[in-house]
């Protein structure tokens, strides 16, 4: 068995190499990254390849190597608005990952997990309680920074179903995943010593361990049928006892002079991407019944909670 895991550089990537060498030894690994790919976990089976995300590359690596499973783990950052940026995002978001589709469809790979987020339901007033995986991507309408997130999982659920008696294919919605591995802007914003809050607006989030979901991401390949997952622990929190739990200080502003605080906030790094801000005033809760059904109750060993408490030991 051979495995392609895209964007193998990310922390949840690192995990996720680990544990499918612990549980299979004779696994054979290929990671790819357009970042470096210095200083990763190393073993017998397991190569790196850094390079460019382009149409040509993605034809020469599955012309010289057959893959059983593909993992595509790789997201552009959203912490820049310049218009170059939003266009590498597009570029990768559309035609980076149409054409891994249409090779994956070519080389006749039996299973495909693709990772994507939450955030593609969009932070809105109307918002359910629980948002569950048949409801509409929203993102995109209030922020256009998402757009790219928002039409690659649209691309993947589209392909997905054209393919579902040919290639079993799962695509993951999951929760904010913190911890010390993954450096992401969630993280970030819960283990600093201040980050900002909003004076008033008390919404509630959800948290996802990143052991838990690289676990995920392992039994996504073994156990879970073709389909959509949302995947969250049964808690959730206020923001204020995240606060707590993480013993950071929250700086306290009007949700009204948000945007116009956040650019001054850039210049001290206690700045966010401008999509997350509507998180902080609006509830973004993910159901998880659908992963239940096939992985049981006692999928995740940590709770919101314990995720929380864990990055403290960063």
């Amino acid at each position: 068995m051979k495995i392609l895991i895209i964007g193998a550089s990310g922390g949840l990537a690192q995990i996720l190499i680990q544990i499918l060498k612990s549980n299979e030894p004779d696994i054979q690994v290929l990671g790819i990254d357009n970042r470096s790919c210095e200083n990763l976990f190393r073993a017998p089976g397991i190569e790196y390849i850094q390079m460019k995300y382009t149409r040509g590359n993605f034809e020469n690596l599955f012309r010289h190597h057959e893959f059983n499973t593909v993992y595509h783990l790789a997201r552009q950052t959203h912490t820049s608005h310049t218009n170059s940026i939003i266009t590498q995002r597009m570029d990768f978001a559309m035609l980076g990952t149409a054409r891994i589709l249409e090779l994956c469809e070519l080389s006749g790979i039996q299973n495909l997990v693709f990772l994507s987020t939450f955030h593609v339901y969009g932070a809105l007033s109307d918002n359910p309680v629980f948002i569950s995986e048949n409801a509409p991507l929203r993102a995109s309408l209030q922020f256009p920074e998402l757009r790219d997130v928002v039409e690659m999982d649209q691309l993947c659920e589209a392909w997905m179903w054209k393919n579902q008696g040919k290639i079993k294919t799962v695509l993951l919605r999951p929760c904010n995943i913190i911890g010390t591995q993954v450096n992401n802007t969630m993280t970030r914003y819960l283990s600093g010593p201040i980050s900002v809050s909003p004076m008033d607006y008390s919404p509630h989030f959800q948290f996802l361990h990143e052991f838990d979901m690289a676990n995920i991401l392992y039994r996504s390949m073994k156990e879970l049928p073709t389909g959509i997952y949302n995947i969250a622990a049964d808690d959730f929190v206020s923001l204020e006892e995240a606060f707590k739990i993480t013993k950071t200080r929250p700086l306290r502003i009007p949700m009204s002079m948000a945007a116009i605080l956040n650019y001054g906030l850039k210049q001290v790094k206690l700045d966010l991407p401008d999509y997350l801000i509507s998180y902080l005033r609006y509830s973004c809760l993910i159901s998880n019944g659908a992963i239940k059904k096939v992985l049981g109750d006692n999928f995740l060993r940590f709770s919101t909670r314990d995720a929380l408490g864990a990055i403290r030991l960063k």
